[in-house]
């Protein structure tokens, strides 16, 4: 992959922005370190995070208490050289030569802590990978 700035940047959507792309974003920012630049958004954005996720990041030292959901737009997608969908559908614009990765992931509206834990140690895993494979580019490039 070929990312158009030194630090590449990321933008995780999903429909409502409340829940698993908050959770990939506030991940990928703590273990990036300011090495990758991360934005979330969603097609259908939500009034306020899922307060169930806010906990269960609160559990691993992550406050999303400044966040909230954002409206995807045109502009979010062109700034970003890796644009990973989760559950978006046909509302995330294409645009030629970006990155796209579709992360099927469960919704975690509607479920208990205990329920979105496994999808937060999912997203994590998923973000780890993704960050060492980044940075390997980066110092390749």
């Amino acid at each position: 992959m070929t990312t158009t700035a030194a630090v590449p940047e990321v933008l995780f959507v999903c429909v409502h922005n409340a829940g698993r792309s908050q959770m990939a974003a506030a991940l990928l920012a703590h273990h990036a370190n300011g090495a990758v630049r991360v934005t979330s958004a969603g097609s259908a954005p939500a009034e306020t995070i899922n307060p169930a996720v806010r906990e269960v990041m609160a559990e691993i030292g992550l406050s999303l208490d400044t966040e909230f959901p954002k409206r995807l737009t045109s502009e979010a997608v062109e700034a970003a050289d890796v644009v990973i969908t989760m559950g978006c559908g046909d509302a995330c614009p294409v645009f030629p030569g970006k990155r796209y990765l579709d992360w099927e992931l469960t919704d975690p509206a509607g479920k208990t802590p205990e329920q979105i834990r496994p999808i937060r140690d999912d997203i994590d895993g998923r973000v780890r990978r993704l960050l060492t494979e980044l940075t390997t580019e980066a110092a390749t490039s």
